[in-house]
């Protein structure tokens, strides 16, 4: 017998008809002697109903009035799930992420959970129940609701499954697993039947939208086996994602090729090449909560160099500001921007033991006249900035230049 946590996303329980194919699903796990968590987000498309009719109530809600309205998603879910459980005999309990005492932190849209208690939880299981739990929310130290931010569903589910010390975690969504890279970006992409937590963690962070970036580092952390599977399909093993294994002599060089399509780059043009102005130029920016990615400074010329760094698309503007008000007081002579800007980028921890890596990336890009205009590097991933118009194109020549179109 095993303790598994189970969580389904928005489209998985879409529907009256994907809920009760989602408590079958539940049910067959217990009747297999395990005993089963289910951890759901709100039905897709109810949080953004709940949000715009928040807005038509108040012009400017107020964020913690606003957790309570979105958590409300969640809620409708858990009992409809129970309801469905509790109609094909199954017992069933459902609790809130305030039932559950899921403590948060005060951050409001972004929570961290800083503790569970699992006993009711266990109880509960030991009484042959079915847990379901509402996603995506916790309460504050003064019992206030909030909420874990986009993709929070993920957080939950790992975390109870941390606190339980569930045998493993899995996560139900359209897919079928992680994939080498978009499939609708390269037909030829492969699923892989197991990646590690710092290869995951590093195709989240970059673009990859299978798993939020958040569940992956608390899996990470808390050892929790984690594994992506599809709501819609009954069989399949889907992709584990856990620690690397020593024993694992033939790990690929590159595992994945992830993507972003929204970025843009700013240059500071005539900046004095001096200590701290780099700072002088960022410190504002983090100061506004923009999050900077890419970062180059040109060599000096004259004594000034110019300053560039890639920011989301949707922040451009924002740091524009900023940048224009700090422009004259660090005496640089003028700020360009670039809206068409793409990040690609290749993960794999094989990287540590191959040489040769980032020419044969660039090799295979110059060989397409696809011109580099940033690169960011780490142990076990290269990013290259390039013109969006290329991004597909990029994708597509890596993920065979690296071999990931053929089975390991």
């Amino acid at each position: 017998m095993a303790l598994i946590v189970q969580k389904y996303g928005g489209t998985s329980v879409g529907n009256p008809e994907r809920i009760k194919n989602v408590a079958r699903k539940v049910a067959k796990f217990q009747a297999a002697g395990h005993q089963v968590v289910v951890v759901v987000s709100a039905m897709s498309g109810e949080t953004n109903r709940l949000i715009a009719l928040a807005k038509d109530v108040a012009s400017n809600p107020d964020p913690r009035e606003l957790d309570v309205v979105v958590s409300t998603g969640e809620q409708v879910t858990i009992g409809l799930l129970c309801m469905a459980l509790q109609d094909i005999g199954v017992k069933a309990k459902s609790y809130t992420g305030g039932q559950v005492r899921i403590l948060t932190d005060s951050a409001h849209t972004k929570a961290r959970i800083l503790n569970i208690d699992e006993a009711p939880i266990k109880k509960d299981l030991d009484e042959g129940n079915i847990v379901v739990v509402a996603g995506f929310q916790g309460v504050d130290e003064h019992g206030a609701i909030t909420t874990l931010g986009r993709g929070g569903s993920d957080t939950t589910g790992v975390a109870l499954a941390a606190a339980l010390k569930a045998d493993e975690c899995q996560i139900y969504t359209d897919v079928d697993g992680v994939y080498t890279t978009d499939p609708r970006v390269v037909p030829e992409a492969r699923k892989l039947d197991k990646i590690t937590f710092e290869e995951m963690l590093e195709l989240a962070s970059l673009g990859s939208k299978v798993l939020q970036i958040r569940s992956v580092e608390f899996a990470g952390k808390y050892k929790v086996k984690l594994r992506v599977l599809s709501s819609f399909q009954e069989e399949g093993e889907g992709t584990l994602i856990t620690v690397e294994e020593e024993q694992n002599m033939e790990q690929p060089v590159i595992s994945g090729i992830a993507f972003n399509r929204d970025e843009a780059k700013l240059t500071v043009l005539g900046v004095p090449d001096k200590p701290g102005i780099a700072y002088q130029i960022l410190g504002p920016v983090a100061d506004a909560n923009i999050e900077v990615d890419m970062i180059i400074q040109n060599v000096s010329k004259d004594g000034t160099t110019d300053f560039s760094f890639t920011v989301a698309r949707g922040e451009l503007d924002k740091a524009v500001k900023v940048l224009e008000a700090v422009k004259e007081h660090i005496g640089a002579r003028s700020i360009v921007t670039d809206r068409t800007m793409a990040k690609v980028s290749i993960v794999g921890v094989g990287m540590r033991s191959h040489a040769g890596v980032a020419s044969q990336m660039f090799r295979t890009l110059a060989e397409e006249g696809i011109n580099i205009q940033m690169i960011s590097t780490s142990e076990i991933k290269i990013s290259v900035a390039i013109e969006e118009k290329y991004l597909e194109l990029a994708v597509r020549v890596l993920h065979k230049a690296f071999g990931l179109d053929v089975a390991a």
